[in-house]
């Protein structure tokens, strides 16, 4: 697997991004190794469909990785048959065109703005899971490990993971792809540890909802997305060095 691509949603522009974190790892293991980053955080499966998956076919990669649809389902107003289409178009363009097409269910965590929208998620996965058995493509299933719902696991706008919940996700995909574990605790828990004071909750509550609710809110209300004007950071398949 000397050219893995990845396509999709990405993470928060903080820490290790998974998708570094892996090609970082291929890269010492595969001389000549070319990595692709054609992901854009906040993107909706429309635009990933629109802007992402030809690139991506044409680059004819050995492994592609697509995450997608789940900006989607966080939407007050959400076409879940739209969706499901739309999915269901890249994976067929994309299976075909790789050696190995990767999908996954992403991690869940508690909370009552996400219980909102678990159900759209939960339909969204089990449309993952469907479209894996069609076109012999992989899951990795992050949705399915409750060490991943761990709060110190996820960075302070509670919707993209640390850095540490990133090398737990790229250890999940290095495993899923065959390769020897490096890490084998990505589903552990994280070592117990005394909870934050009331008062450090509520300045924590009052601080997330100022700087990433109410703006987050008004994207969905206004139809914006975080990921609008952003462009990929690695849009050519090239050489890479760990």
């Amino acid at each position: 697997m000397g050219r893995p691509h990845l396509v999709g949603e990405a993470p928060l522009d903080r820490g290790s991004r998974r998708a570094d974190v892996l090609a970082n790892r291929m890269a010492a293991r595969n001389p000549g190794f070319r990595y692709a980053n054609l992901a854009v955080r906040g993107k909706l499966i429309g635009q990933i469909v629109a802007e992402q998956v030809d690139v991506a076919v044409a680059m004819r990669p050995d492994v592609i990785t697509l995450v997608g649809g789940l900006n989607d389902t966080l939407r007050p107003k959400c076409d879940m048959g739209r969706v499901r289409d739309l999915l269901t178009e890249a994976v067929e363009r994309l299976a075909p065109a790789c050696e190995q097409l990767v999908l996954m269910r992403s991690p869940g965590r508690q909370g009552p703005v996400l219980e909102r929208f678990r159900p759209r998620m939960e339909e969204l996965f089990a449309c993952v899971d469907e479209l894996a058995e069609r076109n012999g493509a992989l899951v990795v299933d992050l949705y399915g490990a409750p060490s991943l719902a761990d709060p110190r696991l996820w960075d302070v706008d509670r919707l993209h993971l640390t850095a540490e919940g990133h090398r737990r996700v790229a250890e999940a995909v290095w495993q899923t792809l065959g390769y020897d574990p490096e890490d084998t605790e990505w589903r552990t828990p994280m070592p117990a540890s005394a909870p934050p004071g009331w008062v450090a909750r509520r300045v924590a509550d009052a601080r997330f909802t100022r700087q990433h609710l109410l703006p987050w809110i008004g994207r969905r209300l206004s139809g914006r997305s975080s990921g609008d004007g952003r462009t990929p950071k690695r849009p050519e398949l090239l050489p890479y060095e760990a």
